[in-house]
């Protein structure tokens, strides 16, 4: 007697449904969406910190980057990563239509093929290490505390590296008048139109053969329109990616130059006020940022509030292209946190703003973050004092006298600042970046000594 075909129909029939229709309402794609190209996960690689890339996606950063270490929060990896293979089958079986798909696309592109092909080469060259390392502090890659006491140790153990550094910077780095920022968008070339393509971001590799076979330059940039990118040879299926490469467009076009993106070319565009800056949130952290409220709001103040008091979103799906590029005015909250840290611990705020760049600035950030802490605590010692003597009624007099001597200053800079030689500016700049923290950390051991002498 045979037996019955109900098994094997059933299993056909569960095979040939849509696997977006086959699993329960509450899966979709987006929930297992790669973080680089924002596309379902193929061969998803999880990473030291928890974060899962497609594998390809990985790939692409770490042969665009050369940095071994996350593209979302930047912690570094060790080893070399794996594919994650409970998470590879669970979604194969969910949704086997979209990832043969994708697996038909990440075929057919020779750069990926490339990028996978030096990346396995990569891991097969690591060197596998002892199972007993002797490490004491396995949270790898660090936080925030972490790489403060790193950067101090540096700054106070070798401050001839600073010389070395302020040289360097002043030598071999691009001149600044060869920026982007300087230069009109409608004289660039194809060269110069995909640097400024895979500044958007890891993903935007994905797109430089593209242009660079088109001859894209400046003038043919600016004629670009949506419907253009989705189509050949451009090809630009993402709907994120080409929203991200649309909202630069346009604020290239509004300015007719690149947008300064790192600090070097803001401060190539904005000398002055970069100097002034410096100066300002060293000596006055508050009336500085009250500064960047009242006369620099849009381009700076915004994304300033918005990195160091970031927008937690009700809803996880939204594309986080959208949030860096299309930044909307604080919420009650985020201007909450923000007074808070304000009024209590304004250089905390230039600290968390110069930590979230050290992947574009990465020693600078951290002379930053040193100064910063080092400024808080003679701050606090600033207090104490104040505290210890019985002077609070002096303190709304020495605020005032504070406010009209910065004020003061700023306007003799401003009516002086055309006649004061480039060199000069340069000089002062470099000197109130790297070398204050040095300065810095003799003033707190005074101060630490002299709170000993007085406890004796």
């Amino acid at each position: 007697m045979e037996e019955s075909p109900q098994n094997d129909l059933n299993a056909v029939t569960h095979d040939n449904d849509d696997p977006l229709k086959s699993t329960s309402p509450q899966i979709s794609v987006s929930e297992f969406s790669c973080h680089c190209c924002y596309d379902i996960l193929v061969n998803p690689t999880t990473l030291n910190c928890g974060h899962s890339f497609c594998r390809h996606c990985l790939a692409l950063w770490w042969a665009s980057s050369k940095k071994t270490e996350c593209p979302e929060c930047r912690e570094k990896w060790e080893g070399f990563p794996k594919v994650n293979i409970l998470l590879r089958d669970a979604i194969e079986k969910l949704f086997p239509d979209a990832i043969r798909m994708r697996f038909e696309d990440i075929q057919q592109n020779n750069d990926i093929v490339q990028s996978l092909a030096a990346f396995q080469k990569y891991g097969n060259d690591q060197v596998p290490l002892a199972p007993n390392t002797g490490r004491v502090n396995p949270q790898r890659g660090g936080g925030f505390f972490s790489g403060v006491l790193t950067a101090l140790t540096g700054v106070a153990s070798f401050p001839f590296a600073q010389v070395v550094l302020l040289v360097y910077h002043w030598s071999s780095r691009e001149s600044e008048h060869d920026l982007l920022v300087h230069k009109a968008v409608a004289k660039w070339t194809a060269e110069e139109v995909v640097l400024w393509l895979e500044q958007l971001g890891p993903w935007a590799s994905l797109y430089r053969d593209r242009f660079l076979a088109e001859r894209v330059n400046g003038r043919l940039l600016l004629t670009l329109t949506e419907e253009e990118f989705s189509r050949a040879p451009y090809t630009i299926e993402n709907s994120s990616h080409r929203r991200a490469i649309l909202l630069e467009l346009e604020r290239v076009k509004a300015l007719g130059v690149k947008p300064p993106q790192n600090l070097w070319e803001y401060k190539a565009v904005n000398p002055g006020r970069s100097l002034f800056l410096l100066y300002a949130l060293k000596s006055s952290p508050r009336l500085g940022l009250l500064y960047l409220y009242l006369f620099d709001y849009t381009d700076t103040f915004l994304p300033f509030i918005h990195t160091i008091c970031p927008l937690q979103e009700d809803s996880p799906g939204e594309d986080i292209l959208t949030k860096l590029l299309d930044l909307r005015e604080p919420t009650w909250k985020q201007w909450r946190e923000f007074l808070v840290k304000y009024s209590f611990l304004p250089y905390q705020l230039i600290a968390e703003f110069a930590w979230d760049w050290l992947e574009v600035h990465y020693w600078t950030s951290r002379f930053l973050i040193v100064n910063a802490m080092l400024l808080s605590v003679l701050e606090l010692f600033s207090f104490w004092r104040i505290w210890s003597r019985s002077e609070l009624k002096t303190v709304p007099q020495r605020m005032w006298s504070h406010f009209w001597k910065v004020s003061t200053q700023g306007l003799f800079v401003a009516m002086f600042w055309p006649l004061i030689p480039q060199f000069v500016c340069n000089c002062l700049f470099y000197w109130a970046l790297y070398f204050n923290p040095i300065i810095n950390i003799d003033l707190v051991v005074k101060e630490v000594r002299q709170l000993e002498t007085q406890v004796l």
